[in-house]
This record gives structure tokens, C-alpha cells and sequence, in this order.
């Protein structure tokens, strides 16, 4: 592993056990030295031997960078993870880590800085880990600009919309806000967050991660976290390379497919499967404007005339396949290819099967990648926010979306970053699954979050169903999809 990666690990791991007014240990050693940085080194190390407190890196930030301003021979620590071989660092005294640990240092009166509290509203949760993630970058960044606290509320994602738009009408608005893309739509009619365009260079992050919440031309959220995909997996023992088109997938699929096995399995039951085709065929379930349906089209046809035909004309699918039904199969080795999502990843792992992660094979026909559909996890900034508070949010954010958080991030909690440059980062391109799971999302499309797209899921289902059933002709089944999307999308208004 990285050895600054591995630093931040313990860095985050430690913080996330401060509590308010900890007081050091017996000091083992006196500090008041200017040092240069050696290998393996990092502050808690530096604390823990200087101190008698890893957590005491705190005041290793806090003094070093007071007198950095005043000494240029001096490193300013900008983020605790950063130190490298050769900076040079002041080690503040034994007495001035123990003033610091007490809560005894008048930060706005020692360093001119005005006390800031930034009330953060996340919808990550304790059981994967995610909430600790969040309050531990908070504390981090709380470590370099100690006059900066955060109070981080955790709210399911429903409560949190709920509560949102509560907090709206009342004007008790959070500061910042950790939430879904979903959230931009209702967010943005009530008129409650603020665009981010001139804010932030969002050139740096992920087109697809972007436009899920691009609104009215604007952007609603700086995003965090991409992905939610489908994407094909291969089990090494049966497919050695991956087919990187339909022509070599049939060819494949065709001779894997013998006796209990089969060369390709997937839900048969849901459209989110079928949307990626549709996608490879050069479609979109809705018009320029984003809430006119487009389902009785030549692209919808060939769509699900490709799905007939996998199943019936060249057979590499089972008879049937729920979504059970095909994780199964491939579990077992009675499938050499699955088409699943990126949060899968950890139970075929588990399975102990030898498998790989490929992008949906290209569209012969079109010379198009399938387009499976993204969603992601964005900051949105309320429309209300204190302007003195604006700088703080701004820096803060681009604190968590840095490369080496995101790549923390990717090794803690197995997500796919948003930033361009992470996907680059050792982490995930040493880890070919994942590597795989991100080439795979880049060229993903952002899944409509209008209330319109109920309606399309609604209107595609039974008719895709009655394809692969042999009860209804691709024709048939695009043409009854439109008036029914149309219909449900009347009841609407």
C-alpha cells in the first residue's frame, strides 16, 4: 500500500476517537525543534514519540503553522497527510501539546482567526462505515484549521429530503449538505441550494457524475462519489478475455453455452438491465427536454430485438433469470458471464470466485458502448448559506474531493471517485476489479431523476417482458410503450 495513503488510514482512524478536551499523556520527550521529515514518517508517529499522543499531531499542525507564516524555512501543513521526505516542520514544545490538548488555546486570539461551525447533513449511516468516513474527514480538517468545527448529522436519505424541505420553509437550513443526486430535483424546484458553476472548476470531475445533476443549464452539486453501475463479469476459468463486442459476444456466449451452463446470464425481469442497450444502440428513453418519453423508436426495436435474439435465435441466456436467479448461476460456475452492478463486487469476492470485470460489450451494429445508467453522491450547497461561511465550505469540499481522499475513500469504502485525477490513483488501478468497475462508468450515463422516469420504467417493463415471453413482437412492444408512459406522465400534472 502506498505509504502515504497508509498514513492518512491511521491519521483518519485516530481522529475519529478525538474527543473534546483529551489531555496527554505524560510527555516522554521535550519538542521545541525545527525537523525535517524522514522516511515513514508521519505526524501521529511524530506525536506519539514526541508526546506521548499520537492524537497530539493536532498541535504539531496547529503550532507548525503558526510559525510557518513568519519562518519560510518552515513547511506549512496544509492537509495531515501530506508531509514528505526532506519538509521541514517545527515540533512544538511538550507544554505547548499539552496547552493545545487541553482545549486551553484561544485560537482566534492566538492566530486571528474567527471561530466557524459548519453544520453538515449526510446521508451516509453507520453500517458500512460511511458515517465514520465523513466525521473523520471533518476532524482532519478540523486538525489543520482548528478554528473550524463541524457538527455532522447523519439522516437517511428519505428523512433528509423530508427534513430539507421542512428546513427551508422554517429558514433553519443546514450549512452543507452529503446527499444523492436524486435529491437535486426537488432541491432545485423549491428553490433551496444554490448552483456551483462559479464556484468550483469543475472541469476536474467525471462528465457522467456532472450531468446527473445538471438542471435548467446549471450545476446543483460538486460531486463526491460515482457509480451504482452495471457492467459485465467474467469468470476467468471459463473466459479468459472478455468479448469486446456483441459479433465476439454471441461467438462466445454460443460456445459456452452447453448442457446446465451458459455463456451469459442477467435480470430478465427489470428494464435498469435493458436501459445499457438501449444506450448501445444509439437511444434515450427521453427527448431533448429531458421529460418527453422516446420509447416507440427504431433504437428501442433493435434494443429489444437483440434481447429476442440472445435468447432465442443464437440461445447464450437462460429460459428464465430473475435477479437471483442469475447471481446464482453465476456463483455456482453455470455461468461464464454475468451483467451486474458495481455493488456486487464484494459477494462474488466472498464466493471466492476468480473473476474479472469488463465494460458491456460494444454494439456491433453501431460501433456504440452501452451506456449503463450512474448515479453518484454529491455536496449542494443551500441557498441560504452564510456568506462568512462560504470560503470554509468551499475549502472544505475541495479538501474531501482531493486525490488522496478520494483515494481513501476507494480503499475504505470501495466507492468509485468523481474526481478525474483519482481514477488514476494507485488504489484503483492496482485493484483490476476496480479498475475495471471505472472504465466502465466513464462511459455510464446519469440516471434520469425527474418523476417522469417512473413512468418510463413503469411503461417499459411488461412490454420488454412480453418480448422475451414470445407473446409480443420488438414492434409491438415499442409501440404500446409510448402511450403508456404518456398516460402516467398526464396523471402527473
Amino acid at each position: 500500500m502506498n505509504k502515504k495513503l497508509f498514513s492518512l488510514f491511521v491519521l483518519i482512524a485516530l481522529v475519529l476517537a478525538l474527543l473534546p478536551g483529551a489531555v496527554v499523556a505524560a510527555p516522554v520527550t521535550a519538542g521545541g525543534e525545527v525537523y525535517t521529515i524522514q522516511a515513514d514518517d508521519w505526524l501521529s508517529k511524530l506525536a506519539e514519540k514526541n508526546y506521548g499522543d499520537p492524537t497530539a499531531f493536532r498541535a504539531i499542525v496547529y503550532y507548525n503553522n503558526l510559525k510557518a507564516k513568519d519562518d519560510t524555512k518552515l513547511t506549512k501543513i496544509d492537509n495531515p497527510e501530506l508531509v514528505e521526505l526532506g519538509q521541514t516542520i517545527y515540533l512544538p514544545t511538550a507544554a505547548e501539546a499539552q496547552e493545545f490538548m487541553a482545549g486551553k488555546v484561544d485560537f482566534a486570539t492566538a492566530a486571528g482567526m474567527q471561530p466557524v461551525k459548519i453544520v453538515l447533513w449526510t446521508k451516509e449511516g453507520l453500517a458500512d462505515g460511511s458515517l465514520q468516513f465523513v466525521q473523520g474527514l471533518a476532524n482532519a480538517y478540523t486538525a489543520v484549521h482548528p478554528n473550524v468545527t463541524f457538527d455532522v448529522v447523519n439522516k437517511d436519505v428519505e428523512v433528509l429530503r423530508e427534513d430539507f424541505l421542512t428546513a427551508g420553509l422554517a429558514g433553519n437550513m443546514p450549512d452543507l449538505l452529503w446527499t444523492v443526486n436524486d435529491h437535486a430535483g426537488p432541491f432545485t424546484d423549491a428553490q433551496l441550494i444554490q448552483p456551483v458553476d462559479d464556484l468550483f472548476d469543475l472541469t476536474q470531475y467525471v462528465d457522467s457524475a456532472l450531468a446527473a445533476v445538471k438542471l435548467q443549464g446549471k450545476t446543483w452539486g460538486v460531486p463526491i462519489a460515482n457509480g451504482n453501475h452495471l457492467m459485465l463479469l467474467y469468470n476467468k476459468k471459463l473466459v479468459p478475455t472478455p468479448p469486446t463486442d456483441t459479433n465476439e459476444l454471441l461467438t462466445m456466449g454460443k460456445a459456452l453455452t452447453t448442457g446446465a451452463q451458459y455463456g451469459l446470464v442477467y435480470n430478465q425481469t427489470e428494464p435498469f438491465w435493458m436501459v445499457p442497450w438501449l444506450g448501445g444502440f444509439k437511444g434515450q428513453v427521453f427527448a431533448a427536454d429531458g421529460v418527453t418519453p422516446t420509447l416507440n423508436t427504431p433504437e428501442m426495436v433493435a434494443t429489444l430485438k437483440f434481447l429476442y435474439d440472445i435468447k432465442y435465435t443464437t440461445p447464450i441466456i437462460p429460459a428464465e433469470s430473475d435477479y437471483n436467479g442469475a447471481d446464482t448461476l453465476f456463483k455456482e460456475g453455470k455461468a461464464a458471464m454475468i451483467i451486474n452492478g458495481d455493488w456486487s463486487l464484494g459477494g462474488y469476492k466472498d464466493a471466492g470466485l476468480d473473476f474479472g470485470v469488463a465494460r458491456i460489450p460494444k454494439v456491433s451494429a453501431t460501433g456504440e458502448w452501452p451506456h449503463p445508467y450512474t448515479s453518484g453522491v454529491y455536496f449542494m450547497l443551500p441557498a441560504s448559506l452564510d456568506a462568512a461561511k462560504m470560503d470554509v465550505v468551499k475549502d472544505f469540499i475541495g479538501f474531501v474531493t482531493n486525490s488522496k481522499n478520494q483515494a481513501f475513500m476507494i480503499a475504505r469504502l470501495r466507492r468509485l471517485p468523481a474526481l478525474k485525477a483519482a481514477l488514476k490513483e494507485p488504489v484503483l488501478t492496482s485493484d483490476p476489479l476496480l479498475s475495471g468497475s471505472a472504465d466502465q462508468m466513464v462511459v455510464g450515463v446519469p440516471m434520469p431523476t425527474v418523476s417522469q422516469m417512473r413512468c418510463n420504467w413503469d411503461a417499459m417493463k411488461p412490454e420488454m417482458q412480453a418480448v422475451l415471453a414470445k407473446s409480443k413482437s420488438p414492434e409491438d412492444a415499442a409501440a404500446a410503450m409510448q402511450p403508456a408512459a404518456e398516460a402516467c406522465i398526464a396523471k402527473l400534472k
